[in-house]
C-alpha cells in the first residue's frame, strides 16, 4: 500500500507499507540513509521478508531525499538533496509516525535506520515514547562525519560543496543550510548523547568490512549503552552486499543476515509476548 503526506514545508513525503498476513500490527519502520531511498537495491525484498514473517514493513523518502514523487526511481533533485538536513528529517519522521499512530492506533513501532538514517533512528528513539524498540544497521554517531572538517571554510564562503557519489560518479551539491543546521542544533542532534541515554530495546547490526562508518563507531555505541544487543556481519560491507539497482530476487547472503537477526530480535521482544 503506498502512501503521500506533508513533510517539511508542505514537501511530500512517499511512502509504502507491506503488510504481513498476521495481523499483528507491529510495523518496522526502515529509515533510509544519505543519498538512500525507499526503493535503493533490494529495500523491497527485504520488505517482503519481513512481511513473510509476521511484521508489516514501511518505507519512505524524506521529503527532501531528492527523489521526485512522481519518478521515485533515483536521486535526481539535486536542488532538493543540497537543501536536506537532520532537523527536516526528523520532521519527516516524525510526520510518518504519526500517520502510522492514526491509522493503526494500537500498532508497536519498531525503527530500523540505516546509515545516515541510523543516526537519525537514534534520535528518535530516544526522545519519542511512540517507539518502542530501535534496529540500527550501520549507524553513524556523528552528522558531521558526512563531510571533511576542511570543507566547512570553503562551504562558508561560497555557500555549497559538493559530494561524490561513487555508485552514479556524479558530484552532488550539499548547500551551507546543512552546515548551519547541524551548528545551530548541535545539542539536540548530539546522536551519541541519544544513544547513551535511549532505555528501550536496540539492536545494533555493523559489517567488519564497512569502509563508509567504521566498526569502531558500532564500538562505541555499545560502550555507551551497554544494554544494546550487537551483532557483527562478517565480511560485510557498509550495504550488506547490496547494490543499486539490484536485479536479483533474492536477498544477498549478508543482507539476509541482517534480515534474520533483525526479525529475530522483534520476536524477541517482550512487550509483543
Amino acid at each position: 500500500m503506498d502512501f503521500k503526506i506533508a513533510g517539511f514545508n508542505n514537501k511530500s513525503i512517499l511512502g509504502d507499507i507491506t503488510f504481513s498476513d498476521s495481523g499483528s500490527k507491529v510495523f518496522a519502520l526502515f529509515v533510509h540513509g544519505f543519498k538512500g531511498f525507499k526503493d535503493w537495491g533490494a529495500h523491497n525484498l527485504v520488505a517482503k521478508y519481513f512481511a513473510d514473517h509476521g511484521i508489516d514493513y514501511v518505507k519512505f523518502n524524506f521529503s527532501h531525499s531528492g527523489v521526485p514523487v512522481d519518478d521515485p526511481k533515483d536521486v535526481t533533485n539535486l536542488e532538493d538533496f543540497a537543501n536536506n538536513t537532520p532537523v527536516k528529517e526528523l520532521f519527516d519522521l516524525e510526520k510518518v509516525i504519526s500517520y502510522l499512530k492514526q491509522e493503526h492506533e494500537d500498532s508497536k513501532i519498531i525503527l530500523i535506520g540505516h546509515s545516515r538514517g541510523g543516526g537519525i533512528s537514534i534520535l528518535q528513539a530516544e526522545r519519542d515514547k511512540r517507539v518502542n524498540a530501535l534496529i540500527t544497521w550501520a549507524a553513524i554517531n556523528d552528522f558531521s562525519s558526512l563531510w571533511k572538517k576542511e570543507q566547512e571554510d570553503e562551504w562558508k564562503a561560497t555557500g555549497k560543496i559538493e559530494t561524490f557519489n561513487a555508485r552514479t560518479k556524479e558530484y552532488m551539491p550539499l548547500n551551507l543550510i546543512l552546515l548551519q543546521d547541524y551548528e545551530e542544533n548541535k545539542e539536540s542532534l548530539d546522536i551519541k548523547k541519544a544513544a547513551e541515554k535511549l532505555q528501550k530495546p536496540w539492536l545494533i547490526i555493523h559489517g567488519d568490512e564497512d569502509i563508509n562508518v567504521s566498526l569502531s563507531v558500532a564500538e562505541e555505541f555499545r560502550w555507551l549503552n551497554p544494554k544494546a544487543k550487537f551483532e557483527l556481519i562478517k565480511n560485510a560491507n557498509h550495504v550488506f552486499g547490496a547494490s543499486h539497482p539490484y536485479h536479483g530476487t533474492i536477498l544477498p547472503d549478508y543482507l539476509l543476515t541482517v534480515c534474520k537477526e533483525s526479525v529475530r530480535f522483534i520476536m524477541s521482544l517482550s512487550f509483543l509476548k
